[in-house]
């Protein structure tokens, strides 16, 4: 398993989805994930739809995913927070 593999099976499942993986020893990976489809969605929630997409490979092969996921609302607001 490598990081792209993880990116094309999550962009299967989220195609809108702006995805990065990192991860190069084949077992542990670090994603960040931000889609339209997680608004007004849960953490949880968000978490199951990206590890629906990646099914058994989960339980199998990958062994660490430290997963972020975040609505483009989210993700605008980390890169240009509010000015106090």
């Amino acid at each position: 398993m490598n990081a792209n593999t993880i990116k094309s099976l999550i962009k299967q499942q989220l195609p809108d989805a702006f995805i990065e993986v990192l991860g190069d020893d084949g077992t542990h990976f670090e994603a960040l994930v931000v889609s339209p489809a997680f608004v007004g969605l849960s953490l949880i929630k968000q978490h199951q739809m990206v590890y629906d997409a990646l099914g058994e490979r989960m339980r199998e092969e990958i062994h660490a995913l430290s997963l972020r996921t975040l609505t483009p609302e989210q993700a605008q607001q980390l890169r240009h927070p509010a000015a106090h």
